[in-house]
């Protein structure tokens, strides 16, 4: 799956693959201790969980995703953070039902063609077991330089 990644999406040099928590999120530039501490918070009494990657799937025709089992504890990461930054809805609201999801390549990454063919040998790797015990704020803009990390915040096992 990683070197399907890095062939479709260039930008996943700079990122690694995840689940998305909370984006958009706070300007790069407005981040600081403050926010770190509010994370902390809202992290507080998440524990690590075990998750597996069972399927591909596709948003449209763009954006080729890989789908976590069970999706509860995203969610209640998702929710646990929202509730601590009110004004930072999932997407900026798009998707009202947001969807957690590793994605592979989307709609800025790799011609619709090239992931049509990439999608059977990725669905060959699955399942993917992981252990999810971190939460990683990375930030960064695509038009203003490379997606950094952060922090990191461990979650309890």
């Amino acid at each position: 799956m990683a070197s399907h990644r890095r062939a479709l999406s260039p930008a996943a040099n700079d990122v690694p693959a995840h689940v998305t928590v909370l984006y958009p999120f706070v300007r790069p530039s407005l981040i600081g201790a403050g926010t770190i501490a509010e994370i902390e918070q809202a992290l507080r009494g998440i524990s690590a969980f075990e998750c597996a990657f069972t399927q591909v799937k596709w948003f449209g025709d763009e954006v080729v995703w890989l789908e976590p089992k069970p999706d509860a504890h995203f969610r209640a990461l998702t929710r646990a953070v929202c509730e601590r930054f009110p004004g930072h809805e999932p997407y900026a609201g798009e998707h009202p039902e947001t969807v957690p999801h590793l994605t592979v390549a989307d709609s800025r990454t790799g011609d619709p063609d090239s992931k049509r063919r990439a999608a059977p040998d990725i669905a060959a790797a699955l399942p993917i077991h992981a252990t999810i015990d971190t939460v990683r704020l990375v930030a960064g803009t695509d038009e203003h330089g490379p997606w950094h990390t952060v922090a990191e915040f461990p979650l309890p096992t």
